[in-house]
């Protein structure tokens, strides 16, 4: 299903997800992926939620708590998350815990048929092809750090799901999109700074179009502070769907606080 695909591209570990039960009735629940981000051990919350009548009784700040004594304990050395700006309950929990905001991320879903592309074909000189992931070439051309659904580790995890398309001028990459096949998801897309403006980043989204079996396009988490991928979208209609915070909480600074409470 596209819930267990969009866990395992997250990188869910079921040992160090927690969930609080009324008899044997799931009622609330973490799942936590784990992985590296940023160089560090992370684990990443790839899903919360609690059943609408067991909401406001607490459950959701005692399994956080049960969540981070358990990942210190693993030795996971941060905790990363991402919540909507306007779920503003969650982010008070989160606060509270000593996440801190990291960055403000936007997210864009269109239906294809929205979507308006300028056709044109690619300059004289350009050539586009099937390519796999080149990681060192691609992020070069990164105006940001992708979150991390979108890392190059998430994709890799079943890249047999995924199309990657690559621009060539001459023999030298300069612009290349990501598209997951089945839910038109694009974890990356980007062009060499000195190639923008040309046409190159439309003619890869389009492109990338041909291999969506969704009808619809999502780009989830583009950085708010670099407005460039922004307007490349809005130029295509592909207007903001909403925001997102991404927060982290430091465990081992925690750690260290709570050995120091301990003396």
């Amino acid at each position: 299903s596209e819930f267990e695909k969009m866990l395992f591209r997250r990188g869910f570990v079921p040992e160090l997800s927690f969930g609080a039960f009324d008899d044997d009735r799931l009622v609330s629940f973490t799942l936590n992926g784990i992985g590296e981000y940023s160089a560090r051990k992370t684990a990443y919350d790839t899903g919360t939620g609690t059943i609408e009548s067991y909401r406001g009784s607490g459950l959701a700040t005692k399994i956080l708590e049960e969540s981070l004594a358990h990942l210190r304990k693993a030795g996971i050395e941060q905790y990363l998350l991402e919540v909507l700006q306007n779920n503003t309950k969650a982010i008070s929990i989160y606060e509270k815990a000593g996440f801190s905001k990291t960055r403000e991320l936007y997210y864009f879903i269109k239906p294809i048929h929205e979507v308006i592309f300028n056709s044109n074909p690619l300059p004289p000189g350009f050539v586009m092809k099937e390519m796999q992931l080149q990681p060192d070439e691609m992020s070069a051309m990164w105006d940001f750090q992708p979150s991390w659904q979108n890392t190059f580790a998430a994709v890799l995890k079943k890249v047999t799901d995924f199309t990657t398309l690559g621009i060539y001028h001459d023999t030298r990459l300069v612009g290349y999109g990501v598209i997951e096949n089945s839910t038109g998801d694009i974890p990356q897309i980007a062009v060499m700074k000195s190639f923008r403006r040309r046409g190159i980043g439309s003619f890869i989204l389009q492109e990338l179009m041909q291999h969506n079996q969704a009808g619809v396009v999502r780009i989830i988490n583009t950085d708010a502070q670099h407005d460039s991928m922004d307007k490349f979208f809005e130029s295509l209609q592909i207007t903001k769907s909403g925001a997102q915070f991404e927060m982290v909480l430091d465990l081992k600074t925690m750690s260290k606080q709570d050995s120091g409470n301990a003396d």
